[in-house]
């Protein structure tokens, strides 16, 4: 039975998936994101990008045959294989990782750039001196811990929402 494998670099982790499971996807075409197949681009061509918000996915179709998908840095960007041939990319962190797909023999069928920015449209930013806070305004303003706000604001609302989150998951198990 062959396997499709999601790696990512270093230790961190890995999982494995049955290629039946995955059932059959589009040769080489990717859904809103492209994946660039690695047999059409010469290599002074830029490779293409999958752009996704920190906090957002994206869902992007695998090439015909691909058995192994490879996250350069799995804390920018996460995927997750799911049926039918195709994967969710989530956006972690802020920055740029890499994403390759290879066939069973350990060719490369795809590799594609993911570019992870933040979500700028609803998100109010306020700088005091070095100190940042952010707040999400849809369409009123609340505390929304961002990365590269101030450790305290950053500590203090994410405290807030992770008990908030514990208390109704409390609820839910009574």
């Amino acid at each position: 039975m062959s396997t499709l494998s999601v790696a990512a670099r270093g230790p961190r982790r890995r999982a494995s998936w049955t290629k039946s499971a995955l059932g059959k996807a589009a040769g080489g075409v990717f859904l809103a994101a492209s994946l660039l197949p690695a047999t059409a681009a010469p290599q002074t061509t830029k490779i293409e990008s999958v752009i996704v918000m920190v906090d957002h996915a994206k869902v992007v179709r695998l090439p015909e045959k691909a058995q192994t998908v490879i996250v350069g840095n799995p804390a920018i960007a996460d995927v997750a294989v799911q049926k039918n041939g195709v994967m969710v990319v989530t956006g972690k962190s802020f920055g740029v990782t890499n994403l390759i797909a290879l066939d069973a023999g350990g060719a490369l069928l795809a590799e594609s750039l993911v570019r992870v920015s933040a979500d700028s449209d609803s998100v109010l930013t306020v700088q005091r001196g070095l100190e940042r806070e952010s707040y999400s305004c849809t369409p009123v303003c609340q505390p929304s811990a961002q990365l590269g706000d101030a450790q305290k604001y950053f500590g203090d609302v994410g405290s807030q929402a992770t008990t908030r989150s514990s208390n109704a998951l409390g609820a839910i198990k009574r």
